[in-house]
């Protein structure tokens, strides 16, 4: 097709999530390919504009850069669809299943897909539950995570009953439900999926506690190797791996699967994204680049995602 198919395009981004900062980074730079590359392509915040106006200005489709709530959880996926407008990556329960740390696991295990041990915290019931128990029950090191947040906000690794109780206090701060999960020492890996396909997985390095938000967009100390060093054999299994999780949300279009990898070599399911950054120093751009695709190429393919939308 060509570029003048898609239309007047609103890239969606800001926003008024806790990733704000990111999304704003992400659709700036994918704003800048599309136009490159001929789009009509325009910036669109839903925190400075009504929805409405996509309808008044006239937009033929929407590429949804926003991370976090109000982007990536369903919520501004089916005001779209109420709207008419057709729009990038995952529907509305995929986008919602994937933001849900638990839910997410919970389906994963169902499935009998590999993710390693949790715990659900809830608010109203977090008194009743005893610390020490936890850490025990989970191997003694314990990954805190509020359950719709993303890029590690509010995330805390912690070894003693005392470190976890003020962890989730904090992870409180963001969400009324936090993942209490098992932490698996070894090399951290994701996968990229694009229409359809697998991209080349992505192995992730920090001198950091783990790959917490500074790690992932501030530190310079972070490495990256794609190809990730895994033998044919393995690449092909985390990939299969990836879309059968990212599928069993019913994540489509475009996203991405993270994983640890333990020791012995099992690899464990930690989280899907179903927007992802696109940033300098994210991760899909750098799999697209290893499977000889440029930044352009990249987003024009997602915008190409919003043509099975609706």
């Amino acid at each position: 097709m060509q570029v003048a198919d898609f239309g007047k395009v609103a890239v969606l981004l800001g926003g008024d999530s806790a990733e704000r900062q990111v999304s704003l980074k992400s659709g700036d730079a994918v704003l800048r390919a599309l136009v490159d590359s001929g789009v009509d392509a325009h910036a669109f915040d839903p925190s400075e504009k009504r929805l409405f106006a996509l309808l008044d200005e006239k937009f033929d489709r929407a590429l949804i850069m926003l991370h976090g709530r109000g982007g990536e959880d369903g919520s501004m996926q089916g005001a779209l669809q109420l709207l008419g407008v057709p729009y990038t990556g995952s529907g509305v329960l995929g986008s919602a299943l994937a933001m849900d740390k638990i839910r997410s696991k919970q389906l994963w295990q169902s499935l009998g897909l590999p993710t390693s041990d949790f715990v659900v915290a809830d608010k109203s019931t977090f008194e009743q539950l005893r610390c020490d128990d936890i850490i025990t029950r989970l191997g003694g090191t314990v990954m805190v995570k509020p359950a719709r947040e993303g890029s590690s906000i509010g995330m805390a690794k912690v070894s003693t009953a005392d470190a976890l109780r003020q962890a989730v206090v904090s992870a409180f701060e963001y969400d009324s439900q936090v993942l209490l999960e098992r932490y698996i020492q070894g090399q951290e890996y994701t996968v990229s999926l694009l229409q359809g396909q697998a991209l080349p997985s992505i192995r992730m390095q920090t001198p950091r506690d783990f790959y917490d938000y500074e790690a992932k967009y501030q530190a310079s100390s972070t490495e990256y190797f794609c190809p990730s060093g895994l033998s044919d054999e393995l690449e092909l299994r985390l990939a299969e791996i990836a879309q059968r999780a990212f599928i069993a949300l019913g994540g489509n279009g475009w996203g991405r699967v993270d994983f640890m990898q333990d020791a012995e070599g099992h690899f464990y399911l930690l989280e899907a994204n179903t927007v992802p950054g696109m940033t300098e120093k994210s991760l899909v751009p750098m799999a697209a680049r290893e499977a000889g695709m440029d930044f352009g190429q990249l987003s024009l393919a997602i915008l190409q995602t919003s043509l099975g939308a609706g």
